[in-house]
């Protein structure tokens, strides 16, 4: 099932991969959030973050990344569904995704100059 109808249709290939990475941040924080409050909606949540990072794999042209995406999904996969085999945690998450964050908004400030 598709979660993000629109994006399939090349709109998430126009985002860089700053930007990709910081989307599916958005929906891994939400995850978090949910967690102990709805785990339903943490599983969604989880979900749309999932096919988020499937189509930032998919992207050609993030190929030279697609190890540390591979990774990514695993690590994930490990910490919310399995039995976070890689002592990932919430704080962890947060510091990973902090970098593509801060390059993403300095990427599209350097935009307006």
């Amino acid at each position: 099932m598709k979660l993000h109808q629109g994006l399939t249709s090349g709109r998430w290939q126009k985002l860089n991969i700053f930007e990709q990475m910081a989307n599916i941040d958005a929906e891994i924080g939400r995850t978090l959030n949910w967690r102990d409050k709805s785990p339903a909606d943490s599983t969604m949540t989880f979900e749309r973050a999932l096919e988020l990072l499937d189509l930032t794999i998919a992207d050609p042209k993030n190929r030279n990344s697609l190890k540390e995406l591979l990774r990514l999904r695993e690590t994930l996969t490990d910490y919310f569904v399995f039995d976070n085999q890689y002592s990932s945690s919430k704080s962890s998450w947060e510091n990973y995704f902090y970098a593509f964050n801060y390059a993403a908004r300095i990427n599209k400030s350097s935009e307006y100059i």
